[in-house]
């Protein structure tokens, strides 16, 4: 009993630096993957955001589509609509993203999210980029290939995020922009997640998803900065989906993030773990790294 007592203590000194560094700090949250769709790690997740902002951490959280608008856009395509996934789509004839990305994405999954965090007292609201023109987009397109209502992120209501902010409420973000012209479209989550964090010039922004962080040769890479990322990704260490996340995270460390955090949301408070231990789970990304202590 004296010895479970003692390792609690030890956690909650280990975890006060910390504390007092980041209070009226702003951390955004890229939520995805499993920590989307298991029950018990979207309770872990509502509470451990929840515990943020009572210390005083201004949290805001941007999350992907998980499984639902999946299923809904699997279910068009056998109708002959087309597939949406996560900010990416390509249409079928005559199918429109923004019914399927607005219906469940910015309704139902965003709606879901926000009711758990608030039984937790965390005082969430839920947005998408259409609100108060949040996210403000162009149509985007790759190598020539019409992509549908895919956008790419040109502005930030940031005067509004942060009058939410100073208030003590929490955003939800559903990644759906609004272009000049009033069209709804789909945006990738870690994009929109970096471009929020950028344009508040948050202290952090955490990507929680399925993967421990960044591997090689088996081993997690604790700490990496611009240089060594790009060895890298030309080498193909990194590769495949990680690289957008990992040009993501530098273009928002660009732009003024302090620091960019890659966690494996499968294990259960794995944002405290990250955020309030000296070693952490994840990757960091750093400006420099040969200045940066690990995990500060």
């Amino acid at each position: 009993m004296i010895a479970s007592l003692s390792a609690k203590t030890e956690v909650l000194i280990e975890a006060l630096p910390y504390i007092s560094r980041y209070e009226g700090k702003t951390f955004v949250v890229k939520y995805g993957g499993a920590a989307q769709t298991d029950d018990e790690l979207k309770e872990t997740f509502a509470q451990d955001v929840t515990l943020l902002t009572k210390i005083g951490i201004r949290v805001v959280i941007v999350h992907g589509g998980g499984k639902e608008v999946t299923e809904v856009a699997g279910k068009r395509e056998q109708h002959g609509g087309g597939v949406v996934v996560d900010g990416q789509g390509v249409l079928g004839p005559g199918e429109r993203t923004e019914d399927v990305v607005q219906m469940v994405l910015a309704g139902k999954t965003n709606k879901d999210i926000v009711g758990r965090i608030n039984r937790h007292d965390g005082n969430a609201v839920g947005l998408s980029g259409v609100d108060a023109n949040l996210l403000r987009v162009r149509k985007y397109e790759e190598g020539g290939v019409d992509l549908g209502f895919v956008g790419e992120i040109c502005g930030v209501n940031v005067h509004h995020l942060t009058m939410l902010l100073k208030n003590g409420i929490m955003p939800v973000i559903a990644p759906v922009g609004v272009s000049g012209e009033g069209e709804a479209y789909n945006v990738n989550a870690d994009v929109a997640a970096s471009a929020v964090a950028a344009a508040l010039e948050a202290e952090k922004l955490v990507f929680l998803s399925d993967v421990e962080g960044v591997m090689a040769g088996g081993a997690l890479v604790p700490s990496m900065d611009q240089d060594k990322a790009d060895r890298m990704m030309a080498t193909r260490i990194i590769s495949n989906g990680m690289v957008p996340k990992i040009r993501s995270a530098f273009t928002a460390l660009n732009a003024g993030v302090n620091k960019v955090h890659l966690i494996d949301g499968r294990i259960k408070h794995s944002l405290l773990l990250e955020i309030f231990t000296d070693m952490g789970i994840g990757t960091e990304l750093v400006h420099r790294s040969e200045h940066a202590p690990v995990h500060a």
